[in-house]
């Protein structure tokens, strides 16, 4: 039955070009369990064993014993391989690190997995099945929790493991900190706000940007942490501008899909806001993670704009938006993708689909700001177009809030 599952995980994945992973988990000090407390002991371990990698494997329907103390675990079109080393951390270690506890008995075990993936490491059952037993053989010898087929794989899980580690480690030592980014009317460049943009201060490499680390932050649940952290210090360093006389802008911080799952998502919000007088605060969405719930999102966003928060869609134009919920959205703004912003000066479809945008927004009375505006002419094409306001490193990269207080001054002089 594992065998024709695995097939039909491999049919399914080929069109997508999807990717398969197969373990082989052996049960660690099996052995002493059936020399020391008995056959019958034994088989209720190996029922407790096979309990605890069904709940803990993210397809339970997957997981199957192939030998006495063996498991076959199989996961199908997964999504990235931070995604698979969390479900391999939680099953094969974090699961094992309870006693045991059968028939009166109080005992530890733990297992080792070797791993094969599809396609790199063969492209049929058998073969999959013989090298993850390869890796499984490796893993014995190394006395390693885990080991892949590729010892290229391992490497980069590695890593992985590692940035993982440094997030926690950012977050309690307080490394991560916000840059801001000016927009800026399209007509008179005045600036008409910033956005937030978290960075790493990594203490052995420098600055890192957000695309290293926000997956791992996704994937370990961490960003709900972060996110709050986000919002806090924005607030704060508003709060710090105002004291310094200057006119606050409004700050746009990014929310994640993660974060606007939690069911008190909302509640934070206004728990944050309730402390925060004179708060100008907007959160960007992006479109693809609206369409995910979209009635659920309609309902949440309304309470948070009634908060005084703005909402804009980011990415705009590269999700699947309905037109009809587009119109229901509580949102003041639409953000449209730096790609179309790069590419509409090369190619008349994006040139189409950035003027269609502009020209819809302004039908439903939203706001539109570009993203990604590097040069003198793309300014002069979305000044022709209408577009509302602009954002890329043609204004300015982004820049920590000491700089933003020196640049509202100005501003403000230029008055």
């Amino acid at each position: 039955m594992l065998d024709e599952r695995l097939g039909q995980l491999l049919q399914a994945a080929v069109p997508h070009e999807a990717r398969v992973a197969v373990l082989l988990v052996d049960i660690r000090r099996f052995r002493f369990v059936n020399e020391t407390i008995g056959r019958q002991s034994d088989d209720n371990t190996i029922r407790e064993c096979a309990r605890r990698l069904r709940e803990s494997w993210p397809e339970q329907d997957n997981v199957g014993r192939i030998a006495s103390d063996r498991f076959a675990l199989l996961l199908g079109e997964f999504d990235n391989e931070s995604e698979l080393l969390l479900a391999i951390e939680q099953t094969v270690i974090s699961t094992f690190q309870t006693a045991f506890t059968v028939d009166g008995h109080t005992f530890s075990l733990s297992a080792v997995a070797g791993i094969a993936l599809f396609p790199e490491d063969g492209a049929d059952v058998d073969t999959l099945f013989k090298n993850a037993e390869a890796a499984l053989v490796q893993a014995k010898a190394a006395s390693e929790p885990y080991v892949f087929y590729q010892p290229q794989m391992n490497a980069r899980m590695a890593h992985t493991l590692l940035l993982e580690s440094k997030m926690r480690g950012a977050l309690e030592h307080e490394q991560f900190v916000l840059h801001y980014q000016p927009k800026v009317r399209t007509h008179g460049a005045r600036i008409a706000g910033f956005e937030a943009l978290i960075r790493w201060k990594d203490p052995d490499g420098g600055l890192v940007g957000p695309g290293e680390f926000i997956p791992i932050l996704e994937e370990t649940g961490m960003i709900n942490e972060v996110g709050l952290w986000a919002l806090r210090r924005v607030l704060r360093d508003q709060a710090e501008w105002r004291k310094r006389g200057l006119d606050v802008p409004r700050v746009a911080v990014n929310v994640s899909a993660v974060q606007l799952r939690r069911r008190d998502f909302t509640e934070q919000m206004r728990s944050l806001l309730a402390n925060n007088a004179g708060q100008a605060l907007d959160i960007e969405i992006t479109e693809s993670l609206l369409m995910e719930d979209i009635e659920g999102s309609i309902e949440k966003l309304e309470e948070i704009r009634d908060l005084g928060v703005k909402i804009a869609i980011d990415d705009f134009g590269t999700g699947y938006s309905s037109l009809s919920y587009l119109s229901r959205l509580p949102v003041h703004a639409l953000k449209i993708d730096r790609s179309f912003i790069d590419g509409m000066l090369r190619a008349n479809e994006n040139m189409s689909i950035v003027s269609s945008v502009i020209s819809l927004a302004h039908a439903l009375k939203l706001k539109v700001i570009a993203e990604g505006v590097e040069t003198d002419e793309q300014c002069r094409v979305l000044q022709e177009l209408e577009c509302d306001e602009i954002q890329g490193y043609l204004v300015s990269k982004p820049m920590p809030a000491d700089e933003v207080a020196r640049m509202l001054q100005q501003n403000a002089l230029a008055a």
